[in-house]
């Protein structure tokens, strides 16, 4: 009897420990508490605190509105000619990869420690770069091995697993000509064959404009006509179609609000300086949402919608899920778009390693089950998603491999295989689209 009573409680033990982990696990799912400086890519917080007072809408004013309904909503479906892709998805995609053969050295795969802005932390931390191949800047390894974005294969693997995915538009980071981030090069140059290598697949490209030296609303002025003169005509370059019939090309803009409203004011609405409106560089302009007061700053500013980006659930008011269908009701009542980002997960300790507050658990899929189901629910006319392959975040769909070194243990998908987060995409992609065509009935 009492053998017996000593395995009941070892039982109940395990089974107590059993709930506790799943509980521990599951709790990414849901918004934590961080506040809006914890963000992922929280490099610039120095500069985002500095310019707090120039960007604060209380020293902006409000431009007269016109109402842009033709180009407020989406067609209903936006898909490919062959029903295969949607181009009401989209996917945030990153060319800055090189490898000695290609690129004659390393490119991002080695990229630095980011230290800590508050040297007491910082000084915590290993610092240093990755030094490939068997040690690379992200938490996971790709199925191609470190790879270089000019190697016309690994372009055409892309392509496949982006049409896989049913995601129709790839929004490349793009940099102007002789520019780049820290860790890269140049990579203009290379986006005729990305968008080449897009229309073989049908699919389409956007551009995601990045912060550098010197950005302001004329330099992106001068941006936009480049982008439009060189690559306006390519079958692949995106244009949104409303539902009057009326198509403009899409411009995400990252780090939007590192720029005063009043600036973007001159170059997006109407009566600016230097408007882009109704001429033949007007487009759709879609800011990053941060915080919650950047909504009134984007309206102001004259952008024609919002987006999220983060892939980390709870770390700023724009990518906490629970707040989306409040900003979707404030986009709509100003005629704007809203385009939710929905990401795997988020892991960038191989890059930041003092920032694993934000460490977002994949759970095997649940997680960005979760974060697509709280975008439908928003019913927004446009899903973006965070990333196919930022690698250093850890929000990749790209295929990964399993991958162990004598120093290393990557993080993988299984218990599924490669190809799980682009079948989920394109399940969730269809269901986006079959609800959509209720929404709009």
């Amino acid at each position: 009897m009492a053998r017996l009573r000593r395995k009941v409680c070892v039982a109940l033990f395990l089974f107590t420990l059993f709930l506790f982990g799943t509980m521990m696990g599951l709790r990414t799912l849901k918004p934590g508490d961080f506040s809006d400086w914890q963000s992922p890519g929280a490099d610039l917080l120095p500069v985002i605190a500095d310019r707090r007072s120039v960007v604060a809408r209380d020293h902006v004013t409000l431009p007269p509105r016109q109402a842009r309904a033709d180009n407020a909503r989406a067609v209903s479906s936006n898909r490919g000619h062959d029903g295969t892709v949607f181009y009401d998805v989209h996917i945030f995609y990153y060319v800055w990869y090189g490898t000695p053969n290609s690129d004659g050295r390393y490119l991002h795969w080695d990229h630095a420690l980011v230290p800590h802005w508050d040297n007491k932390i910082a000084a915590s931390y290993p610092r240093g770069r990755h030094m490939p191949p068997d040690d690379i800047g992200s938490s996971f390894y790709p199925d191609l091995s470190p790879y270089s974005s000019r190697d016309p294969g690994v372009l055409e693997s892309h392509m496949e697993q982006i049409g896989a995915s049913a995601a129709g538009v790839l929004v490349v980071s793009w940099y102007p000509p002789g520019l780049a981030d820290d860790n890269g090069e140049p990579s203009d140059d290379l986006v005729p064959a990305v968008l080449d290598a897009a229309y073989r697949h049908n699919l389409k490209v956007a551009f995601h404009l990045q912060p550098y030296r010197g950005r302001n609303d004329q330099s992106v002025h001068d941006n936009v006509k480049y982008i439009i003169d060189r690559y306006g005509d390519h079958g692949a370059f995106y244009k949104f179609t409303s539902t009057s019939g009326k198509s403009l090309p899409m411009f995400y803009v990252y780090d939007s609000y590192l720029t005063p409203p009043d600036a973007w004011a001159d170059l997006l609405t109407p009566s600016g300086s230097h408007s882009l409106r109704g001429s033949a560089y007007d487009a759709l302009f879609i800011a990053l949402l941060v915080e919650e007061r950047h909504k009134h700053d984007i309206l102001a500013a004259g952008f024609d919608g919002m987006y999220t980006y983060f892939a980390s659930n709870g770390f700023s008011f724009g990518s906490s899920h629970q707040n989306w269908k409040s900003v979707k009701a404030f986009c709509d009542g100003n005629h704007m778009l809203f385009v939710p980002s929905v990401g795997p997960g988020y892991i960038d300790a191989a890059v930041r390693p003092w920032n694993n507050h934000n460490t977002r658990n994949r759970v095997n899929g649940r997680y960005y089950e979760t974060a697509l189901q709280a975008a439908l629910n928003a019913r927004p006319d446009i899903v973006s998603i965070t990333s196919f392959n930022e690698w250093h975040e850890g929000t990749q769909i790209e295929r990964a491999a399993p991958k162990k070194t004598v120093t290393r243990v990557y993080l993988d998908y299984l218990p599924h295989g490669p190809d799980h987060y682009l079948e989920l995409t394109r399940r969730w992609a269809e269901q986006f689209n079959k609800e959509k065509e209720q929404w709009l009935m």
